[in-house]
């Protein structure tokens, strides 16, 4: 077919296939070949073939760093509840320039030294204000209770102080204040029960070593529960009152002003929570202080609203127009078309806006802390002050270290679960509204 003076090119060859149409110069009646155009066609085949190339490696190295990141988290978080913390007791030396332990002789070192783990006894000389001083330390096995693994005499009593459970530490009187020798001696930590660390209730990482996050899983749990039951029928309502019932102009309005909320640091919700929400519940409720769950679920509920609503309003808008004329035709008023036919043909994608709203919740972790308490206890009423496990990690991984830093990987993998159980129940049921929808 012509137009004009253009005509189409074809390969001679049967076989060609697309690429190579792609490289044949067109050819016009009475004139040669444009090798121009033969060189711009080789240079867009070029340029995609190499896009094409760098985004397979972009999303190469992509699922790769998103992989080493899980098992990273995954083995942090995985070896408190199967390691100790060491191999052996381990003694750190401080003002101490010289000193024989078990034997060996070690001189301004400045790291822990690690025991032979089948030793019996500690023994440490030191020369003390220019006299030789000896220790001699007797050392147990003893697994259920790692702090009577190590047994100081009557006369040490006076110099010993245990700043921490498992950690004990000597100090002796010096010449000048702040430069007194001291012997620290770590006990290792054996590996932590997971059913005391899920089902235990109190969370003291520091000074006993006790890592119990039932408290935080309850105060995660509720304070989502309770921001989705006040915040999505008010989301689903707004979905359906700006899809069906708004004029368009002012629907589009709205849609802005909710999308410009998305776009808000959580941080701004935690301040605006801090200086109106608890202030509000404390008078509310008369308690001393408004920081609680109530102040949490308020401002989760109200995060939570414009992932909710604009997903909704997706969902709805995708109805096809035929479904909300025929239900016209057959006499339902509009109301009764917006929730008996839209309402109905979009509830897999108004559930999967409650579900997502839902994991916002779970994860959300600045505003909690500004509003909830930072107490990690179980609530026992809306103005318990509580501790999410989200809060937990971002308040302690700053100064966490050892078994304590561990601890923290471990709660990363069970917000990890519960993210992947959320989306989980979301897919079965995306496919069983499918189903029922399709039937």
């Amino acid at each position: 077919m012509n137009h004009g003076d253009s005509k189409l090119c074809a390969p001679t060859d049967a076989r060609a296939t697309l690429d190579d149409r792609d490289r044949l110069p067109c050819e016009f009646p009475g004139q040669a070949a444009r090798p121009e155009y033969a060189m711009s066609s080789s240079t867009r085949i070029i340029v995609d073939r190499s896009l094409r190339h760098i985004f397979r490696i972009v999303s190469f190295f992509s699922v790769i760093a998103l992989a080493a990141m899980v098992i990273f988290v995954f083995a942090q978080g995985l070896g408190p509840f199967f390691f100790p913390t060491a191999p052996s007791i381990a003694v750190v030396l401080e003002n101490i320039p010289s000193a024989r332990i078990n034997g060996s002789l070690y001189e301004n070192h400045r790291r822990a030294i690690p025991l032979d783990p089948e030793a019996s006894y500690l023994t440490i000389e030191f020369p003390l204000s220019g006299t030789p001083t000896r220790i001699s330390l007797p050392l147990y096995r003893n697994v259920e209770d790692p702090g009577r693994s190590i047994e100081f005499p009557p006369e040490l009593q006076d110099y010993l102080s245990s700043p921490e459970h498992l950690s004990y530490t000597l100090s002796f009187p010096g010449s000048l204040p702040g430069l007194e020798p001291r012997i620290h001696i770590n006990i290792p930590e054996p590996p932590y029960s997971f059913r005391s660390f899920i089902t235990g209730r109190e969370w003291r990482p520091v000074y006993r070593k006790m890592y119990g996050i039932f408290p935080m899983i309850i105060a995660t749990l509720l304070s989502a529960l309770g921001a989705v039951l006040v915040g999505a029928p008010v989301a689903l309502l707004s979905c359906v009152l700006i899809a069906e019932f708004l004029p368009p102009r002012l629907s589009a309005a709205v849609t802005g002003a909710i999308e410009l909320l998305a776009g808000i640091p959580s941080v701004v919700y935690g301040f605006f929570g801090l200086m109106i929400v608890v202030p509000g519940i404390q008078r509310l409720f008369g308690s001393a202080s408004g920081s609680s769950i109530a102040a949490a679920i308020a401002i989760l509920s109200l995060m939570i609203l414009p992932t909710i609503v604009t997903i909704g309003v997706t969902a709805l808008r995708s109805v096809p127009a035929t479904l909300r004329e025929a239900s016209l035709a057959l006499g339902a008023t509009k109301m009764q078309t917006a929730w008996c036919v839209v309402c109905t043909s979009a509830k897999s994608g108004l559930v999967t806006g409650v579900v997502l709203g839902t994991a916002r919740a779970l994860g959300e972790t600045m505003a909690v802390i500004l509003v909830a308490g930072n107490s990690p206890q179980i609530p026992v009423s809306l103005v318990s002050s509580v501790r999410t496990l989200t809060a937990t990690i971002a308040l302690e991984m700053g100064y966490s270290a050892g078994r304590h830093n561990e601890m923290l990987f471990s709660i990363g993998i069970i917000l990890f679960l519960l993210i992947f159980l959320l989306n989980g129940v979301i897919m079965r049921l995306r496919g069983k509204m499918h189903t029922e929808v399709s039937s």
